[in-house]
């Protein structure tokens, strides 16, 4: 008890002192002050955090920097950029593109065509709200000095906030933006809205920059592809895209070309003639997500910024030209993570005080003895072998499950129609010689083999995105692991009616009981647990102005959207950490060292994966599977979110003799963090 209740306060203490270091270090140590805003645009909401520095008076007017994400993420994904321009004293706007955070899209999108609504128009509707607040820095005729930047679909945003912003100044007779600096994004997905000529007049005189990263898993591909799939080595400034954006065939990164942009002609008219602009291209040695979380990235885009702003800057802002190498970003990201470390533990001790009282306390059953561990050498080495099955397997099949391929799908429809073959042959053969409790764990076995063949022969039907299931990618993850889990529960089945049903083995060594008061006590004690830590970030939020994450990996809070979205998936998910914490537990407990083996259970195969896939690229030049942009990058978030739900199951499985609680509790938590983090076409018919 008093371990628990040291836990807790540990929790509490890493979550209040990593938000107020966190909060210090995004306000620039409260220098700047930052405010959630959000507003009506002719497309939907708009949300944001606005930064201004508190040196301002009421009459200042800076130069503006409006940020934002790529696909899936959210404006904290800005940070880095953020903080260090605020604190350099511009005023920043870190954006939430339109179906993605708290920003919606408010027309109805038809389901097929939601890709090509949120990056489209984002940034240019932040630049023009922007430019219409009397605090923003203007020239003696009206032009804003509004810089756009954004990563990846929101440096094609980027991109197409300039040239729209140039169509409309033609009739308007003013600029809103002044330069841009999309960040991983090439012309390719602009090119959908305007040729990449027609987009280079629409720039004209702005200064324009593209940071594009050496080992970006999507863009700045070579002319001629040297495999099939884009996660190669690449150099944008050696492509005829990045020779026609410099102005010249003699490109070299991190130097500014004077550049014609060409004549702007609208239905064959001429209606502004080219102007000469700076243009540069960077590309630092990283990967896709790296680009924002990346001190030499930020450095660059300091850089940008102070050259693109000299001779325009108010005399009041005395940081502005501070050394770009001068970071202070990764210190709120650190603080961040500490705060994230504390609300997990917080989540765990918070159950387990929670089983202390009388309701929740039902949800401990009686201690079964765990599984048997295996008795002869035939067996000790069929454990080691369904171990290193487990590692291999997501290697082959990640991509397999999370992309649906056909050819993959269809073996293991075939393999689950074998495995179902097999069962039932030997369920007769038990029954037969009168072992009938052999003969019905071989029939779970069987059931399992249906589930599997059902699931991947209706593999195009399940979970499709539309109005009901409107999270692309969460449709991946979960799918791939429904697949996992039939994969998982057929081996787990196979080896109870082979092997363990001999040894006295039941049904509670595995962890499953069907004690209905321990059931919904599980149930209570889980959401109790989550809702309550939860209700602490969102105060964390409302005071501080930070969430818990590093990196890619986030907790943040959510809209009602999210959690309708959340629950919907919820059952899908339950049948996977349900199966999840049977397996872990069943090849764990009472083991030398079994919080590893439960890590590698979980986790071992899918780190197998990135590390072939990285260590191919960097070593090689191309990745190990050059086709998957991705579902790599899905991995750096899902393998934390995995770590941390072996550990969960581990530690409550101990605690209640049971899968129960485990099984919920990482349901509700883990659907929750995916379903708040990435992009929800809330709109879909």
């Amino acid at each position: 008890m008093k371990t628990l209740r040291s836990l807790f306060s540990v929790a509490l203490l890493l979550i209040l002192v990593g938000s107020c270091c966190a909060s210090l270090q995004h306000s620039s140590m409260l220098k700047v002050n930052i405010s959630e805003i959000e507003f009506e645009t002719e497309r939907g909401t708009l949300s944001g955090y606005l930064y201004m520095p508190k040196e301002m008076d009421i009459d200042s007017k800076r130069p503006v920097i409006v940020l934002t994400h790529g696909y899936l993420n959210t404006k904290e994904m800005q940070d880095a950029p953020a903080i260090e321009m605020s604190k350099r004293g511009y005023i920043v706007l870190a954006l939430d593109m339109y179906d993605h955070g708290d920003s919606r899209w408010e027309a109805d999108i038809e389901t097929g065509k939601e890709f090509s609504t949120f990056w489209l128009y984002s940034q240019l509707d932040a630049a023009n709200y922007m430019a219409s607040q009397d605090y923003t820095l203007k020239d003696e005729f009206g032009n804003a000095y509004i810089a756009v930047s954004g990563h990846s679909m929101g440096g094609f945003s980027t991109i197409l906030a300039m040239y729209m912003d140039e169509m409309a100044s033609l009739t308007r007779g003013t600029r809103n933006i002044f330069a841009g600096l999309p960040v991983a994004a090439d012309f390719s997905y602009a090119s959908f809205v305007a040729s990449q000529e027609d987009i280079q007049a629409a720039f004209g005189d702005r200064t324009v920059g593209i940071i594009a990263a050496k080992y970006d898993e999507f863009f700045f591909n070579p002319d001629v592809p040297i495999a099939e799939g884009s996660v190669t080595r690449k150099d944008f400034t050696e492509t005829t895209s990045g020779k026609l954006f410099l102005g010249t065939e003699e490109a070299t990164a991190g130097k500014f070309y004077s550049v014609q942009s060409g004549d702007v002609i609208v239905d064959n008219n001429v209606v502004r003639k080219s102007q000469s602009g700076q243009r540069i291209i960077y590309t630092p040695n990283e990967i896709h997500p790296w680009n924002h979380f990346s001190a030499s990235t930020t450095a660059l885009m300091i850089e940008f910024y102070q050259t693109v702003f000299a001779g325009v800057i108010p005399e009041d802002m005395v940081n502005a030209n501070l050394d770009p190498n001068s970071q202070s970003w990764i210190l709120k990201e650190l603080s961040n993570f500490i705060a994230m470390i504390g609300f997990f533990l917080l989540i765990v001790s918070f159950a387990g005080e929670l089983l202390k009282l009388p309701f929740f306390k039902n949800a401990i059953t009686d201690e079964a003895k765990p599984v048997s561990p295996p008795s002869t050498n035939s067996q000790k080495i069929l454990d080691k072998l369904i171990l290193v099955i487990s590692l291999i397997y997501p290697v082959i099949l990640f991509p397999v499950l999370m992309d649906r391929q056909e050819i993959g799908i269809n073996i293991l429809t075939i393999g689950s129609g074998i495995m179902l073959i097999i069962s039932i042959w030997l369920l007769i053969k038990f029954y037969k010689n009168q072992s009938f409790y052999q003969a019905k764990a071989m029939m779970y076995t069987a059931i399992i083999s249906i589930a599997g063949i059902l699931l991947f022969q209706l593999s195009d039907k399940i979970l499709i995105t539309g109005p009901t299931f409107n999270q692309p990618t969460t449709n991946q993850i979960v799918f791939w692991a429904l697949g996992s889990t039939v994969i998982s529960a057929i081996i787990l089945a196979m080896v109870y009616s082979m092997f363990k049903v001999k040894l006295g083995d039941t049904a509670q060594s595995y962890g499953l009981t069907w004690n209905i008061s321990a059931i919904i006590s599980s149930f209570a004690t889980s959401l109790v647990s989550v809702v309550g830590a939860y209700i602490i970030l969102f105060i964390i939020q409302a005071i501080f102005k930070v969430d818990f994450r590093i990196w890619t990996w986030a907790v943040r809070t959510f809209k009602i959207e999210h959690l309708i979205t959340a629950l919907r998936y919820m059952p899908f998910l339950f049948i996977f950490y349900f199966i999840n914490v049977i397996v872990i537990n069943a090849n764990t407990r009472k083991v030398r060292g079994e919080i590893i083996i439960a890590l590698l259970l979980n986790v071992g195969g899918l780190c197998i994966w990135v590390a072939l896939q990285y260590g191919f690229l960097f070593l090689t030049g191309v990745a190990f599977y050059p086709a998957q942009a991705l579902n790599g990058i899905l991995l750096f978030a899902t393998i934390p979110c995995l770590i941390v739900a072996a550990i969960y199951a581990k530690v409550l499985f101990e605690k209640t003799n049971n899968a129960w609680l485990a099984g919920f509790l990482n349901t509700m938590l883990f659907t929750m963090i995916i379903s708040a983090n990435t992009v929800t076409f809330w709109n879909l018919v």
